[in-house]
């Protein structure tokens, strides 16, 4: 097992699987893909990993193909210790002399920002193809592991697509994605006080290279909570103020920015339904097809599947920054470059607190079940967890749940082993809230439920003294506020 680095932080099951995948004892080159978003640290990653190997590593660059051949030749020299950088003819040459590195041992050879070199040279995924073929000189005399990474996911995701000239021949593809809410306190080093970890994961997520564009540290503590924000987030002299915005026209796929950014500022206005976006941004809902899943592809925005109608879903904005920026930065940017930041963040509690706080800790809640909670708590295994909406003929009405845990199973319907309601407010909930949920139990579907299922209230505030002394004397209540979310189960 190649050791995983001290200095990368989490990524266990990334590490690995480019571990396995490197040390793969089958004969022949393979080919591997890497990609996410800016920010992630995947080069970090890489680079480490042709450190820990003795492989070769080269980041590409926006320039020619002939720029881009000749930085190949001096990389490579300095790889074999030549003393002149070896003038490579074209990409064919190039890349057949990249494969022949594994001809005495497994060798890994990683080539970063791969789609600048596609889109400076179209064919060069084809001649991978011809390099890789199953009677190649790279398939049967050499254990090279090549790596392409990129940034730019429409271009990465498509070089497997249907009928494209790698199809079936990679045999890992791997997306590092932004850490999770757990990861991300330990990360910036907020673990011990999960207020804090909360509110900087709800505006800044869990992209690792924000942490050194905000000054490479968060809030000392909640004192300093909101001068933090100022300073770092709603200052234009801070890397991270344009960060949301940048986001989207930093996509090459992105051909028209401004469409796609009404979209996502409609679902960060708490527009969720694609009818609901549709009427915001005038247009008709048949016609959101391509900008709804343009944002899905690079990782915007996320389609939720109602938990129990089928055909249903809810858009969520996948990325906090985003959310910052089109509730927040672009709106009142004149005021904000003016250098009013406290009187912009004390003016905009009311949408930080709906807006922004309320709908992150349901996705908290919801990755918490996922994730981290035992099947004691949920009474079951965690199959999906999902919102949903149930009709109630008492009220004339739909009620909202914010999640719905689900087990899936071989030879039956989805059972319900769960419901619960998450409240990010600074109120603690009360009886209320427990007695709202028992009532939205009685309309769930009867084929889905075979024994009650359990309530789950989640709290960012607590819970008053009556709602913890109810819960207390029953066993289908769990009463989850932001400490057990942040460390237990």
């Amino acid at each position: 097992m190649i050791r995983k680095p001290s200095r990368l932080f989490g990524r266990d099951a990334e590490w690995e699987e480019l571990a396995d995948f490197v040390a793969a004892p089958s004969a022949g080159a393979s080919l591997g893909l890497v990609y996410g978003r800016r920010r992630q640290g995947k080069t970090l990653m890489l680079e480490l990993l042709a450190h820990q190997t003795g492989g070769l590593l080269f980041a590409a660059t926006q320039q020619t193909e002939v720029q881009n051949l000749a930085d190949l030749g001096v990389v490579y020299a300095a790889y074999r210790g030549l003393r002149q950088p070896v003038a490579f003819r074209d990409w064919r040459e190039g890349l057949g002399e990249l494969l022949r590195l594994g001809e005495e041992r497994a060798t890994p050879v990683i080539i970063d920002e791969f789609p600048y070199l596609v889109s400076a040279t179209p064919a060069l995924p084809s001649y991978l193809q011809q390099a890789l073929s199953p009677t190649s000189h790279a398939k049967e005399h050499t254990r090279t592991r090549m790596i392409l990474c990129g940034s730019a996911l429409t271009t990465m995701a498509q070089l497997l697509g249907a009928g494209a000239p790698l199809r079936g021949r990679a045999v890992l593809e791997l997306v590092v994605r932004p850490f999770r809410f757990r990861d991300a306190s330990v990360f910036w080093g907020l673990a011990d006080d999960p207020e804090l970890a909360f509110r900087v994961n709800a505006l800044v997520g869990g992209t690792p290279a924000y942490l050194e564009m905000c000054g490479g540290s968060g809030p000392a503590d909640l004192g300093s909570f909101d001068r933090w924000v100022q300073r770092r987030l709603l200052n234009p002299a801070s890397a991270m103020f344009r960060e949301g915005g940048l986001l989207l026209r930093e996509e090459p796929s992105i051909m028209d920015p401004s469409s796609y950014a009404a979209v996502l500022a409609a679902i960060s206005a708490g527009n969720h339904r694609r009818s609901e976006i549709a009427a915001t941004l005038g247009r008709p809902a048949t016609a959101l097809g391509h900008l709804l899943g343009g944002l899905q592809g690079i990782g915007l925005i996320e389609q939720v599947d109602d938990a129990l109608r089928q055909k249903r879903s809810v858009y969520k904005v996948a990325e906090p920054i985003v959310r910052v920026h089109q509730l927040i930065t672009q709106r009142r940017e004149p005021e904000l470059v003016a250098g009013r930041a406290a009187r912009v963040w004390e003016t905009a509690a009311d949408t930080v607190a709906s807006k922004i706080y309320g709908p992150h800790f349901e996705d908290v809640a919801r990755e918490w079940c996922f994730l981290h909670a035992s099947a004691d708590t949920l009474g079951g295994d965690a199959s999906a967890v999902r919102p949903s909406e149930v009709a109630c003929r008492a009220h004339r009405q739909g009620h909202e749940l914010d999640l719905v845990v689900t087990q899936t199973r071989s030879s039956a319907p989805a059972r319900i082993t769960a419901i619960g309601e998450a409240k990010g407010t600074l109120s603690p909930m009360d009886v209320p809230h427990l007695q709202r949920l028992e009532h939205l139990r009685t309309l769930l579907p009867d084929a889905q439920v075979e024994a009650p299922p359990k309530l789950l209230l989640f709290a960012r505030a607590g819970f008053s003294r009556e709602l913890a002394e109810v819960a207390g004397g029953r066993a289908d209540v769990e009463l989850i506020d932001l400490r057990r979310m942040y460390a237990g189960d």
